[in-house]
């Protein structure tokens, strides 16, 4: 066991020192050359040290050089060392983190990690926080509480009953508002198409005099960071609107509510805190390795009651976790 992870630190290690001098995007032949691993399922176990070879000299040699200084697609990044040697040992731990009685440790971490997230964001005391898969997940996971609380001023536990019959929603987002929380709203059965659009101006920000009438069952989704142009929507004027008409407002952070942890862009995310849940993913400004998406609820009662999990073996008195997340940390889709 220690000579194989002394092999996979080594090539990582390689691996790292040399993005410098490799190209952003993989070669042809680098990328004609991971037919190799398209074989016929082994009848029998493969020797370690072989399969960690032939990861790192067939599929290494295709990734896409993100973690270098050189690239430039996307909104990605590489993690920091730290980052990076830390998530080693939280493989090495193998810790599941549904419960406190499963992993105290872990726990812990998290829990430590939400608190100094919550700061850094300025975001409200007592908000209700999970670490999630990215920002797909964060998104869906804070709009299935925005469902919850506004079907349940109807009358209505879509918990229990489901969908079908269920008063009418209303979720109004930007004409550029992204993909991600599109999807997230077609898997919580919202529809991305039944959203109702509001124009923006030429830096892609909502527009608070082209607002629709809001009601109480309503979900305004608003952007901290257009992702062609970086840009905030107007959120201390859209939140005031929308609290005014009892409205749900939900804020898809994935990259640019990190601007609230800086004394020279802060400025941008004023009036965000006056949301009611929160998106965002850590990997995009702090470096951390992916799968690191954080959701945020001022109603933590909400956000508990739409991923509460329970089973007649779940004698435990913490369910922390299982009631925040998506049957806590089960790898689903993210962006």
């Amino acid at each position: 066991m220690r000579d194989l992870l002394n092999d996979a630190a080594e090539r990582a290690a390689r691996y790292l020192e040399t993005l410098g001098a490799r190209p952003v995007f993989p070669p042809p032949a680098a990328v004609a050359g991971l037919a190799a691993l398209d074989e016929p399922l082994p009848e029998g176990p493969s020797d370690p040290a072989q399969t960690l070879r032939l990861l790192d000299e067939v599929a290494g040699p295709a990734t896409v050089a993100s973690a270098g200084g050189r690239y430039f697609g996307f909104v990605t990044g590489g993690s920091l060392p730290a980052a990076l040697a830390a998530s080693i040992l939280a493989a090495a731990w193998d810790q599941n983190t549904a419960f406190r009685v499963m992993s105290p440790a872990a726990a812990t971490l998290e829990e430590v990690a939400l608190n100094w997230l919550t700061e850094l964001l300025g975001l409200p005391a007592g908000c209700a926080g999970a670490l999630v898969t990215g920002a797909t997940m964060a998104n869906l996971s804070a709009l299935a509480a925005a469902r919850r609380a506004l079907l349940l001023r109807c009358g209505w536990d879509v918990e229990h009953d489901g969908l079908v019959g269920a008063p009418a929603l209303t979720v109004v987002v930007s004409d550029e508002v992204h993909v991600s929380l599109l999807k997230a709203l077609g898997l919580l059965g919202l529809g991305r198409e039944r959203v109702v659009h509001v124009p923006v101006d030429g830096q892609g920000r909502m527009r608070p005099d082209a607002l629709p009438p809001l009601d109480d069952a309503t979900i305004l989704c608003l952007q901290a960071g257009n992702v062609n142009t970086g840009a905030f929507d107007p959120a201390r004027e859209l939140c005031a609107q929308a609290q005014a008409a009892g409205a749900w407002v939900h804020v898809d952070g994935a990259f640019g509510f990190w601007a609230a942890a800086s004394p020279a862009y802060a400025q941008l995310t004023d009036g965000y805190a006056e949301a009611d849940s929160w998106a965002t993913d850590s990997h995009k400004y702090l470096n951390v390795p992916y799968d690191s998406g954080a959701v945020f609820c001022r109603h933590p009662e909400q956000l508990r009651g739409a991923m509460r999990t329970g089973a007649a073996y779940f004698q435990v008195t913490d369910q922390r976790a299982g009631e925040v997340v998506p049957l806590a940390r089960q790898r689903l889709p993210c962006a």
